[in-house]
Order: C-alpha cells, then sequence, then structure tokens
C-alpha cells in the first residue's frame, strides 16, 4: 500500500447531497484554486460512471471529468486518478475499466460483489496520490445517503473514512429543498462519517444571499456544520461527466443536430457548436436542420435498433439523399455502413445491418483500440488531434478521408480510420470537432457560420476559480487540508 514512513498529503472531498450538485465543477475549482497558489494538487475519484471518457497520453481510458479535473489542477491525467470507470451498456450493464482498461471479469460480476475486486485498487492508487501530491482533492459520486448502496461503497464515505478526508457537504439550490437535503444527508450519515463533514456548500445560487438567512444558521444548529459557502449560478461551461445534460433537452433552433442516442458517449466533443447545436430524439426534429451528426455509443447495435423503432434511422437516411451532410462519429460510423458483425457476441448474436449509406462492414473484437493521436485528413491535408475508443475493425471501398498518423520503429505509418462518399462521412477518430480547422469546415459543408468560440479550457478554470474562491470562505476551507 502506502510507504509508512513518507508523509502523506491531506484530502479534501467534495460529495453532494444529489447526483449533479455540481460534485465536478466545484472539485475542478477547488484544484484551479490550490493549483494557483502553488500547491501541488491532484484529483481522484474512485469510481467514475460515466460513458464520456477521455484518453490518456498513454491510451489508457478515465472520466472525462478527471481529466478536466487534472487540468484545472495543471498535472497530467493519470488513471490513477479515476481507477474506476463504469461504462453503462445497457440498464443493468456496464463494462468495468480499471486503470484504464476494461476487465471483463468484473464485468460480469453482480454489482454487489466488485467491492472486494476493487477496493485495494482504489486505495493502492489514492495513497500512491498523496505520497506525491500536497493535497487530492476527491470527487464522490451521487450521495453518501444511499444506505442501500453502503455495503459496496467504494467512492463516497468509505473514501473519506479511509484517508479522514474533510468533507464539503454541496446541495444545489437551484432545484429547492437544499436545507432539507443537506440535514437528511447528514442524519443518514453514520457518527463517524458526520464527524468528517466540515462544512456546507450551496451551489448554484440565484439571487440575495441575504435572503437565505436564517436557514443556514438554523442548519448549524442542527447539525454543528457551518455553511462555508453560497456559490452562484456560473453560466461558465466545463465538459460534462455524462448525459445528464441531454436530459430534458429537445429538439431546438440549431442548424447542427446531434442524436441522443439512448447510450451516447463522449458528448463533450460538441461543446464548441454552442448554439448551432439541437438535440434530436424523433424524425419531426429534424426538419430544418443542415447538417447531422450521429455521435458515438457504448452498445451501438442496440442504438441502432433504437434509431430503426424511433423512424430516424429512414429520416436520417432521406436526409443524406437529399445532400444533407451526415457525420458518424465511431459507433455512429459503424451505424452509417452496410453491416455489423458480432462474432464473439459483445453486444448480442447475430448480425445488424447498418444504414448503407457508406460501404462499409464493420466487426467487433474482444480487443478495445484506446489511443490518443495524430489524424491527417486526406483531403485538406490538415493535422487534426482526437483520440480513439472503439472496439470495431471496419473495412469496406468507401473512399478513405482519415488517417491515423503515428511513428513506429522511427518510421512514421499510417491506418484508416475515416471514409466518405459524397456528403456523408464517417470517422473513428473522437474530438475532431474541437480542432476548429476542421469544426469550420464541416459546419461550411452545410453553409453554416462558424458558433462564437468560447474561451479555452484554461482560461474558464481561471475565471471559474476567480468567483468560486470569492464564494467560500477559503482560508477556513484551506486551513483543513494545509
Amino acid at each position: 500500500m502506502n510507504n509508512p514512513n513518507k508523509p502523506l498529503g491531506k484530502a479534501l472531498m467534495v460529495m453532494g447531497c444529489t447526483s449533479s450538485a455540481g460534485k465536478s465543477y466545484l472539485t475542478a475549482a477547488i484544484c484551479r484554486i490550490l493549483a494557483n497558489e502553488g500547491v501541488r494538487v491532484a484529483p481522484f475519484k474512485a469510481q467514475n460512471m460515466s460513458n464520456n471518457a477521455g484518453v490518456t497520453l498513454g491510451g489508457l481510458e478515465m472520466g472525462r471529468a478527471q481529466m478536466v479535473q487534472a487540468v484545472a489542477a495543471r498535472v497530467v491525467a493519470d488513471v490513477r486518478m479515476n481507477p474506476v470507470l463504469l461504462k453503462p451498456e445497457a440498464d443493468t450493464r456496464s463494462q468495468v475499466v480499471v486503470l484504464g482498461k476494461a476487465n471483463l471479469e468484473l464485468s460480469n460480476l453482480p454489482w454487489r460483489e466488485r467491492k472486494k475486486h476493487l477496493w485495494g485498487t482504489v486505495k493502492t492508487a489514492l495513497y500512491s496520490l498523496l505520497e506525491e501530491y500536497e493535497v487530492v482533492v476527491i470527487e464522490g459520486a451521487g450521495s453518501p445517503a444511499e444506505v442501500n448502496l453502503c455495503g459496496s461503497d467504494i467512492v463516497n464515505m468509505a473514501v473519506a473514512l479511509e484517508v479522514q478526508a474533510s468533507v464539503l457537504l454541496v446541495s444545489d439550490i437551484d432545484r429547492g429543498g437544499s436545507f432539507a437535503h443537506l440535514l437528511g444527508t447528514w442524519q443518514c450519515c453514520s457518527p463517524e462519517e458526520r464527524a468528517l463533514i466540515k462544512g456546507f456548500i450551496l451551489n448554484r445560487f440565484r439571487g440575495d444571499a441575504a435572503l437565505l438567512a436564517p436557514a443556514p444558521q438554523w442548519l448549524e444548529g442542527q447539525t454543528q456544520i457551518p455553511t462555508v459557502g453560497v456559490v452562484p449560478m456560473l453560466n461558465i461551461p466545463l465538459p460534462e461527466e455524462d448525459g445528464v445534460t441531454l436530459e430534458g433537452q429537445n429538439g431546438g433552433a440549431g442548424e447542427v443536430a446531434v442524436i441522443a442516442l439512448p447510450r451516447i458517449s463522449n458528448l463533450d466533443e460538441f461543446a464548441l457548436l454552442g448554439n448551432r447545436m439541437r438535440i434530436v430524439r424523433t424524425p419531426n426534429q429534424l426538419e430544418g436542420a443542415r447538417a447531422i451528426i450521429l455521435p458515438g455509443s457504448k452498445s451501438t447495435r442496440a442504438d441502432l435498433e433504437w434509431l430503426r423503432e424511433t423512424g430516424l434511422a429512414g429520416a436520417v437516411v432521406q436526409k443524406a439523399r437529399a445532400g444533407i451532410p451526415i457525420l458518424g462519429i465511431c459507433g455512429g460510423l459503424q451505424m452509417l455502413g452496410n453491416s455489423i458483425h458480432d462474432p464473439e457476441q459483445l453486444e448480442g448474436a447475430g448480425t445488424s445491418f447498418g444504414l448503407g449509406l457508406l460501404d462499409l462492414s464493420t466487426t467487433f473484437e474482444q480487443d478495445k483500440i484506446t489511443r490518443a493521436a495524430w489524424f491527417k485528413d486526406l483531403e485538406t491535408g490538415a493535422t487534426l488531434q482526437g483520440y480513439e475508443i472503439h472496439i470495431g475493425r471496419t473495412t469496406g471501398t468507401a473512399k478513405p478521408s482519415l488517417e491515423r498518423i503515428s511513428e513506429q520503429d522511427g518510421e512514421m505509418v499510417s491506418e484508416v480510420v475515416g471514409w466518405r462518399a459524397g456528403n456523408v462521412r464517417g470517422v473513428y477518430a473522437h474530438g475532431l470537432l474541437k480542432n476548429p480547422f476542421f469544426l469550420e469546415g464541416f459546419l461550411a459543408s452545410a453553409g453554416i457560420a462558424p458558433p462564437q468560440s468560447p474561451e479555452g479550457l484554461d482560461a474558464r478554470l481561471d475565471v471559474i476559480a476567480a468567483q468560486v474562491k470569492n464564494s467560500l470562505e477559503w482560508e477556513k476551507i484551506r486551513s483543513w487540508v494545509l
């Protein structure tokens, strides 16, 4: 485990009363605040459930939120910061990724039997970070009040107790009921767990904070825990952890239609589309769209069947035949082809037939390809940055349009990872739309002006950190770990 002769860093933990309370956002902000003060800081989340994954420089998978938090901490993303990643494949099934690699054996185990296999990995990763950094800012998952999950917990209070973390408990006040959420969550914790909760934070507040009185004082009287922050609603976006932000979003006026597949993955790559994007779940929502994106999927064959059940499959084919630009990314690329073969039954038995817009055939194989890479656009000659996460191997007669380029044994080698037929294009590379040249070219093909570019991620993190710090009793929080 850890070296007993080496002093460990301190742990500050951000937990929420609910999912989507803003834990990832605040963890990133605190990482940047500490980094700006010259503190050696790293993020950590023991177990993340998200299909919004990224790939490290070493070709390992980890949650996108922890990759953003690593940027906030000004350190290189490391799978130890997210040792366990669950990628939902269905309502009752997830792929388990351990230290960046998919583990089929653990994926097949029932949820409650996984702890004994994963807890050691979680502790080793956390202690190794505490040996290297002065402060580790830990993000919880969901809520510690989920008493039905406490026995199998490896991400909330089990982690806090293991390293005696100072815990900040966060509630999204924009939802309403925050004081009940905070009090109820505190009451669901054991006395040992309550002793670790040092402060409450009210997040996403709109209005005059003076109007909150006397509720924070009442809450402190009930729990002896102060409210140490009232963070305003900040409309400064960061890449989202998962697909929660798509819930309730339907249609819209954006010219680029992004199909909201049930198991959509890596949706953060569409952030630069801004108000040019609309979320589409039904055929009629495609009306007026000038370009269509079929995104990645964690369950390509099931999502392809959903396209047919909703009528979107036929609608996309009609739009393609009408000349509307279509871009398929990873799973979306596979759907655009003729067929998907699954001899190892990774997503079920048999063969699925695609939309037939690209003369390609995909075969699923057990070994997953995960790599950060550079790509060459064969039509423009541009060099683009992105990453791959897929199990499919695709071949066919469609015209190659994108190559992965890499160095092997001192020589540059390339492999086709994108194809095109007229207005229909499919690529295995995620993240291409984050390259301004590719984004502007794709939009121009549909006659769409590029959106106003937001500030870069690093600049946004500095603005977020400054505003969050001003909203917290920062010196008190800082004193708990430094």
